[in-house]
């Protein structure tokens, strides 16, 4: 089967950049990405400056491809008919009812997925698993395609995406490694060849790692679960650094000169965010105790464990400073994506510090380069609703929520000030003219240690 044309569904986060560089490198491949959500299809032909998803370098691959090999649309039939190949990139949220609620895998998307591939395909196809799923999802999609559709011959792929929000262009153009797993049979083989032919039009071969297909859905979960542990690890010891006198980041340094060890994901911060590494370890605990692993569980469960506690550690600094008074205190928290170079707020350590304050009734400005008020507020009634709380409440604390420009912050006086996501902003800041009149929680250590300032494990 020789790959000419090649459907994502799927327009976000890891759909949209992924194709766009597939695009980029592939010109003799069309490439459509499709979405049911037409506000999304509409962004992606839009403004290269609005496109729904922020990475730098994304707009300008974007625009020089867009309606050459690569088109976005909501014509998810006949992009399904007419591809060799389909990618499966859709979201895979954490289940909110029923049986691994709150840890699980939601797998309606991919479900319904499945069943649209199966409705539309009237010819042999290779379908890839992109989206971030639990080990032997394979199974259940195979099912779903075989049952609906007797006509015609699916091989599955598995070929997660490791990329890092801020980076992934950079993460797509020069892969650590690019993991492809598929079935151990003649067929399952010549379906893994076609999908690395793809990727060696840029990766080199020997990046190119294939496996079966359950390693290769296994080892996404495993990656992220020892990112996020690395970062749970640290913030342990920004704890023991404070009551000691040691010093975090010196802590990090010595440590990251261990070769074995390496410096990356060793910075203290205020917790790990983001759709990623939350969900996955919940899946990989909730996978461990469905084979009864309950001690493997609880280790894994512990990360997320500890990055609860970093952020209610950091927020219970800024209250306890003010004897637990922050009534009418104004408190300006400087970043609310959950890393620098993107505008995704998910799982944001800003929003549960933001929540912590407001209900011990503080009022809140927000700056971030990328996120506007609307995105702020919309994470805070969410995170409300989820605890069911009253919308005249709900309301009511929003009332105490604005956004701060970044020239304003000089300027503004306020309570304190708590600084929670790496922006290179930040760094021009003078922050030891600011401590004079300000008390300063910085949450990411970008404020060189002064003194009279809270750095986490300083």
């Amino acid at each position: 089967m020789k790959i000419k044309n090649i459907c994502c569904i799927g327009a976000g986060y890891v759909g949209g950049p992924t194709m766009a560089v597939i695009a980029l490198k592939c010109p003799h491949i069309n490439v459509t990405v499709v979405d049911a959500n037409l506000e999304k299809i509409k962004a992606w032909n839009g403004p290269l400056n609005k496109l729904p998803v922020y990475e730098p370098g994304l707009a300008e691959i974007v625009g020089e491809v867009r309606n050459k090999n690569l088109n976005f649309s909501d014509n998810i039939k006949s992009s399904i008919e007419n591809a060799e190949m389909i990618f499966m990139a859709v979201n895979t949220p954490t289940k909110t009812t029923g049986e691994g609620a709150g840890m699980a895998s939601d797998l309606s998307y991919i479900e319904s997925c499945a069943e649209d591939i199966a409705k539309y395909s009237k010819s042999d196809k290779i379908v890839v698993e992109k989206s971030t799923l639990p080990v032997r999802t394979a199974e259940k999609i195979k099912e779903i395609l075989k049952s609906r559709n007797k006509d015609v011959h699916f091989e599955i792929l598995s070929n997660p995406e490791f990329l890092a929000e801020g980076t992934a262009i950079n993460d797509l153009f020069k892969s650590d490694r690019v993991l492809i797993g598929g079935d151990q049979t003649s067929t399952g083989k010549k379906a893994v060849q076609e999908l690395v032919k793809i990727y060696t039009n840029w990766i080199p071969r020997d990046k190119i790692y294939t496996t079966n297909v359950w390693s290769s859905e296994l080892s996404k979960l495993a990656s992220n679960a020892m990112l996020a542990q690395r970062i749970s690890s640290i913030n342990t010891l920004s704890a023991l650094c404070e009551k000691t006198g040691a010093n975090v980041v010196e802590i990090s340094k010595a440590v990251g000169m261990d070769h074995r060890i390496g410096p990356n994901f060793l910075n203290a911060s205020v917790g790990f965010g983001g759709s990623c590494f939350q969900k996955d370890i919940l899946n990989l605990v909730y996978l461990c105790r469905h084979y009864g692993l309950e001690e493997v569980a609880e280790f894994w469960h512990q990360v997320v464990k500890i990055n609860d506690y970093q952020k209610e550690r950091f927020s219970q600094k800024i209250i306890d400073t003010f004897k637990g008074n922050l009534i009418n205190k104004k408190i300006a928290i400087l970043g609310w994506a959950f890393k620098p170079n993107t505008k995704d707020s998910r799982e944001t350590p800003s929003k549960y510090v933001a929540v912590k304050l407001l209900e011990e009734g503080a009022i809140i400005e927000v700056n971030d380069p990328m996120i506007n008020l609307e995105q702020i507020k919309s994470d805070l009634r969410s995170y409300f609703q989820s605890k069911s709380i009253e919308r005249v409440k709900i309301d009511s604390l929003l009332k105490n929520v604005t956004f701060l420009s970044f020239e304003k912050i000089h300027t503004r006086i306020f309570s304190s000030i708590a600084i929670i996501t790496a922006w290179p902003d930040y760094e021009s800041i003078d922050w030891k003219s600011l401590s004079l009149k300000t008390k300063i929680f910085d949450g990411c250590n970008v404020t060189n240690e002064n003194k009279n300032i809270y750095s986490i494990g300083v």
